[in-house]
């Protein structure tokens, strides 16, 4: 199927904590859901049959609870209500941009999926209720090509929305199309966490993900468009991720994965918006993890006689321990509590850029709470250990390697980050004996990261 994403800068208030009316509200929408209808329409043209916009994209962000309410739709959340906001605009009070959303898949005969903030008043009998009575949720909505409302999703895990509620339950969010079966969506932050990201992929079999995000890029392992792939890689499923654009708050990355095949935009120079289109395969069954002929050689110190000295280094504001990684080739291993990581690599050519492996088996603690086990090779800030954990952008090394880890969880995202923020696929990864392993015959270009980022969801 083909299918669309679109990277927006959106168009934002001057002031988000000011209090406007619903129409001064809406005229800052329109101006954002202009640019939605001009890209929908050039999407259609392009053959597409879904698209999707990122999260914040309409209204923006940094609001407080009561200043993002005049822009904030009403929207029916229940699965029994069938409504087609385009064509019944007067079922409802304050619907203005579901309205013009809908208008668009209707017009243009697309699968569209977009971000909104939507309310929902609440008696003060339900012990949930806010002191206001109302909900306010970050909210997904999808329509089918004539626009009809097939789907809503509240964002569950907030990153610091204090606009929003999260709700009481994970919504797991299903809507079925004609050309690729059922989608599954959630948004941004939940990616990292059980519920309801993984719990939906799995309890509904879901092969498809629409996913909007304001992502802001942390390197050297939470990168948009590497976790995107990674996340599409490790569940064997297409992602469409639409990121919204903002460099000068590190946001950027959206694109349309595959398990095998990534079509992706990171743009960190210029300003304005992107369209990526792309014809995709509709996943069905599970792609077999390639397996053949890997042996894990059991890392032994011996045969180099110094042992490298380990040291420790912040890292995604992390504390990891790390070995260098010297030489042209070699094997080393390096361990925090319970994760011991392996890798044996072979430089194409010896170029002066220090390398480190890491590992962190933790609680990490800032901008949000979650376990990680995660065995890294990165390219160091410059050629002091200081710098190992440092955000790097461009590398020349090209390294064959092989990376393992005993990790405790099943749930593992193999990184593979290039110079210039591209990606490389891995030649095999996989579990094999208790141990899991990512290898790579050489990187296409420099490599920045190669990791096995791993979350531990019950220790969290």
């Amino acid at each position: 199927y083909v299918a669309a994403v679109y990277e927006h800068e959106s168009i934002l208030s001057p002031d988000p904590t000011a209090l406007v009316d619903r129409q001064s509200a809406l005229e800052l929408m329109d101006i954002n859901l202009d640019i939605y209808e001009q890209q929908v329409a050039v999407a259609a043209r392009q053959g597409a049959q879904i698209i999707v916009f990122p999260e914040d994209g309409i209204h923006g962000f940094n609001f407080t609870r009561s200043s993002i309410y005049p822009y904030l739709d009403f929207v029916p959340h229940s699965q029994f209500v069938k409504w087609n906001p385009c064509r019944e605009p007067y079922l409802f009070n304050d619907t203005e941009v579901l309205q013009r959303l809908s208008c668009m898949a209707l017009k243009n005969t697309i699968f569209l999926v977009a971000n909104l903030g939507t309310k929902q008043p609440c008696e003060n009998t339900d012990p949930h209720c806010p002191s206001d009575g109302r909900y306010q949720f970050n909210t997904n909505v999808a329509f089918s090509d004539d626009g009809t409302l097939v789907a809503t999703y509240r964002k569950h895990n907030l990153y610091f929305e204090y606009a929003f509620d999260a709700p009481a339950e994970p919504d797991y969010k299903l809507f079925d199309t004609p050309f690729a079966g059922k989608f599954g969506m959630f948004t941004c932050f939940d990616i990292l966490f059980f519920e309801p990201a993984v719990n939906l992929i799995r309890q509904y079999n879901v092969k498809q993900v629409v996913y909007p995000t304001a992502w802001m890029n942390q390197l050297p392992l939470l990168s948009a468009v590497e976790f995107q792939q990674a996340f599409a890689t490790a569940f064997n499923i297409n992602i469409l991720a639409a990121n919204i654009h903002h460099p000068t708050l590190g946001m950027t990355g959206s694109g349309i994965y595959t398990p095998v095949k990534s079509y992706i935009y990171h743009n960190m120079e210029s300003y304005g918006g992107k369209l990526i289109v792309a014809e995709i395969p509709v996943i069905t069954m599970d792609y077999d993890t390639k397996l053949e002929n890997e042996t894990l050689s059991r890392v032994s110190g011996k045969g180099n006689g110094q042992l490298p000295p380990t040291f420790h280094a912040e890292m995604m504001y992390d504390n990891f321990t790390f070995v260098p990684v010297w030489g042209e080739k070699g094997e080393l291993q390096v361990c925090a509590n319970t994760l011991c990581c392996y890798l044996s690599y072979q430089r194409a050519v010896l170029t002066d850029e220090l390398y480190a492996l890491g590992v962190f088996d933790g609680l990490h603690t800032v901008h949000g709470t979650y376990y990680v086990q995660a065995c890294a090779l990165v390219k160091c800030g410059g050629l002091n250990f200081s710098t190992c954990g440092q955000e790097v952008t461009d590398a020349s090394a090209v390294i064959g390697f092989q990376l393992w880890g005993n990790m405790s969880t099943p749930y593992i995202f193999p990184l593979l980050l290039t110079s210039g923020i591209t990606l490389d696929f891995a030649d095999h990864m996989g579990w094999k004996n208790h141990h899991y392993f990512l290898s790579k015959n050489r990187t296409s270009s420099g490599l920045l990261t190669a990791a096995l980022y791993g979350r531990f969801h019950e220790k969290d």
